[in-house]
């Protein structure tokens, strides 16, 4: 038996093997090739330092020889920093950025070619390209530019929200860049809902944000402004403190309602005391009318009776004797002594009730007059407290500040000057601003009197200066321009006590001040 031996190997074999050698090969070459490496985070400047923008050639290879652009696509023209043949290209780059851009020279034969920028600027902030364009390689960095002067927060009250009572606090702060956010926290760290915040940028581009948030009483009554830019990793903040007594203030600042409440029911109770006055003495007027009417026609009756009783004799003297009878007999004549005495007891009743109303309008008034008292002190109390709280925000000069506003301007008008002999009053504007008064009124209420009321068209009170408003029938040579004359209105004349308060366009009082005479022994 023949056997013959043949050969295992594939002819192909060499050629797999090449193709297994060519494709590590290129596996190699892929694994081991250059890119330009930049920064995977933003950098952040402060403006007026020096800042590195890093970007380097990997693996390292010398790059003295070669090109190398740094540039900004979003100005014209985009160059940063050229160099080409070992020398800069100075009119190639843009004007913002002479003579503050370098290379490192001694780091080029180590594949560094990163950017250093001198003296920056807040218009620095954008996005850079390192380039090389022998080798097409290309890499990005972010650049943010914080500004060097951030200011705190200041919080302020700016006002009540009258829907809820609620509190409404307002806090700025200033020279901010990039533009921040505002946030507003309860004493627990809770985020509270506040307005859009408001944002200004001025010529120097800097930012200035404000917010606005209503609060209402808390545990602890504190509330924080914070204000943050989460690119430079940059947050500052401010904290208030409202007093309980504040918030007991604005539960009480219904008063003026109750005040107006009050004064609208005495007003109504008068009208109608005044309505039923004028029926009942109409009724009386008509009783009397057809209480008159039939006496004269008795009186009439009685002429005619006198002469039929000489004609007719004896019977009808007889008729007039039953008459006169019934007229004396007390049972006969009840129903006419009622008809009688029933409208004059409902006089009097009516009279009784006229009393008592009168009684509660004055109870009324006295009430009212409490409540004005009561408001003027929960005003000085206020006022007191803002001041407390306003001197520990001067004292406090970190982060933290706890302050407090008036919300009020009723301490920049006030009555300067009362004429003992109630010919003119002064006015005063202790601001520096000027005060417009269009709308406002002045009372004036001499021993307790009804009180006459002066109503300003309009008019606008510079900042320090005096108005005087003048009787109608007050002659004076020293008359002013700027004084207004009360029209219709004789001088009040001189009495033991008077008090003028001076009402904003919202009914609420500014000021008030009392004048009393001097009696000499």
């Amino acid at each position: 038996m023949m056997f013959v031996h043949t050969d295992t190997k594939s002819p192909t074999s060499p050629l797999r093997a090449l193709s297994v050698l060519v494709f590590l090969l290129l596996l190699i070459h892929l694994c081991t090739g250059q890119s330009l490496i930049g920064s995977s985070q933003p950098i952040v400047a402060t403006h007026g330092d020096n800042v590195t923008l890093p970007c380097r050639l990997d693996p390292a290879e010398d790059v003295t020889d070669l090109t190398v652009e740094w540039t900004r696509p979003d100005l014209d023209p985009r160059f940063v920093h050229v160099r080409r043949s070992g020398q800069e290209l100075v009119s190639k780059k843009h004007p913002w950025f002479r003579e503050r851009t370098s290379l490192f020279i001694n780091e080029l034969k180590h594949g560094n070619i990163s950017l250093k920028l001198s003296r920056v600027k807040l218009s620095d902030q954008g996005t850079y390209r390192c380039f090389i364009p022998g080798k097409e390689k290309l890499s990005s960095v972010q650049l943010f530019v914080a500004s060097d002067a951030v200011s705190s927060p200041v919080i302020t009250l700016a006002g009540v929200d009258k829907t809820t009572g609620g509190v409404v606090l307002h806090c700025s702060s200033s020279r901010w860049h990039p533009e921040p956010e505002v946030l507003w926290l309860d004493g627990e760290g809770n985020l509270l809902s506040a307005g859009p915040t408001e944002t200004v940028r001025g010529p120097d581009d800097l930012y200035t944000v404000s917010s606005r948030v209503t609060v209402e009483k808390r545990h602890s009554n504190s509330f924080t402004c914070r204000v943050q830019q989460n690119n430079i990793n940059q947050t500052t903040e401010a904290e208030i403190h409202i007093q309980d007594d504040f918030f007991i203030f604005l539960s009480s600042s219904n008063v003026p309602i109750i005040i107006g409440w009050a004064v609208s029911l005495a007003v109504c109770i008068i009208v109608i005391l005044s309505l039923v006055f004028l029926f009942l003495k109409r009724r009386q007027n008509k009783t009397i009318t057809k209480r008159s009417r039939s006496e004269e026609t008795e009186e009439g009756e009685k002429k005619k009776s006198s002469k039929r009783n000489k004609n007719k004799g004896p019977v009808v003297d007889d008729l007039e004797t039953k008459r006169t009878t019934s007229q004396q007999n007390p049972l006969l004549s009840l129903d006419g002594v009622q008809r009688k005495e029933e409208p004059e007891e409902e006089v009097e009743r009516l009279r009784k009730q006229l009393e008592n109303k009168e009684t509660e309008f004055k109870e009324k008034q006295t009430e009212l007059h409490k409540l004005r008292t009561e408001n003027q002190r929960l005003k000085t109390d206020l006022q007191n407290l803002e001041n407390k709280s306003a001197g520990r925000v001067s004292e406090s000069q970190s982060s933290q500040v706890k302050s407090s506003s008036s919300v009020s301007q009723s301490s920049t008008i006030i009555v300067d000057e009362i004429d003992p002999e109630g010919k003119y009053i002064h006015l005063r504007n202790l601001s520096s601003e000027d005060q417009p008064l269009g709308g406002w009124s002045i009372y004036v209420e001499v021993d307790n009197r009804k009180p006459i009321i002066y109503t300003f068209d309009y008019l606008r009170l510079r900042a320090g200066q005096t108005v005087t408003i003048w009787a109608s029938d007050s002659h004076t040579r020293n008359r002013s321009s700027t004084d207004l004359v009360w029209s219709g209105q004789k001088s009040w004349g001189p009495g033991n006590q008077t008090v003028v308060t001076v009402f904003s366009s919202s009914g609420q009082e500014v000021t008030t001040k009392t004048f009393t005479a001097k009696h000499g022994s």
